[in-house]
């Protein structure tokens, strides 16, 4: 059994994919947008316009696989319950990446110490994804 998050950006998945690209490195192993399906999309299942939108690509961070897709719909992405989680080897590494993530989303906790972490924080990016940033604990 395998666990992988699949998150959908309601039209806007190849902005996220560039910006995750961008700030994580992501990796782009797969991507295939509805105009390259096989199969039709039964009819009223996309709104008007989706047809290059992407259908489903999948990304490579740091090792872990994180699913995409624009889904079926234009309305805001639902993101509620859960947070993606960055672990960094030091606390100057996890500032760099929850500031590169940022812009145009919203500080939920900022960086600061922790006992359990030198920089832990949270925010929401720009797509409404929750992060949480953590560098590691120096070993005692």
């Amino acid at each position: 059994m395998k666990l992988e998050p699949y998150v959908f950006f309601n039209g806007r998945c190849d902005e996220a994919i560039a910006f995750y690209k961008e700030v994580l490195g992501a990796e782009v192993t797969f991507l295939m947008r509805v105009n390259e399906s096989p199969d039709p999309m039964p009819p009223g299942a996309l709104p008007a316009g989706f047809e290059n939108k992407v259908m489903h690509a999948t990304l490579n961070i740091g090792g872990a696989t994180l699913m995409v897709s624009d889904g079926n719909s234009t309305g805001p992405s639902g993101f509620k319950g859960f947070r993606l989680s960055l672990g960094f080897d030091t606390a100057e590494e996890a500032q760099r990446i929850f500031n590169a993530l940022l812009p145009g989303g919203n500080v939920v906790m900022p960086v600061s110490k922790t006992f359990w972490s030198p920089a832990f924080g949270m925010l929401d990016d720009q797509f409404g994804m929750g992060w949480m940033v953590i560098a590691q604990a120096p070993a005692p």
